[in-house]
């Protein structure tokens, strides 16, 4: 995939994931209040247009993700939608056998 349809690829997985949970922008730019969360938006994103799921098998944990921590925090103190998206791509990437938690540990560790 070219350099330049890669924009146009996540305008279009970001804006399925409409109202509330889209994540945060700025004059139509996406904005991570840390590195970490466009690292992990990036990897999600690379993964899908590699083919190692479907978006929609992402999108469903996200949701997932973002229901049990509100179950949890019913006033959703300390919500993190950059930490929901990274526990649904973790759990996903171990559903797939595309790797292990202690590699995921490993690669966070050496961070």
């Amino acid at each position: 995939m070219s350099a330049t349809a890669r924009p146009i690829l996540a305008e279009q997985l970001t804006s399925n994931l409409g109202g509330a949970i889209a994540p945060p922008r700025k004059n139509g730019e996406l904005v991570f209040e840390h590195p970490w969360e466009g690292r992990a938006f990036g990897i999600a994103i690379a993964l899908c247009e590699r083919k190692a799921y479907d978006w929609e098998e992402f999108r469903s944990r996200l949701i997932a993700e973002i229901a049990a921590f509100e179950r949890r925090n019913p006033g959703a103190e300390g919500f993190s939608y950059y930490r929901c998206w990274a526990a649904a791509l973790e759990r996903l990437l171990e559903d797939k056998g595309i790797c292990t938690a202690k590699e995921i540990e490993h690669l966070l560790a050496a961070d």
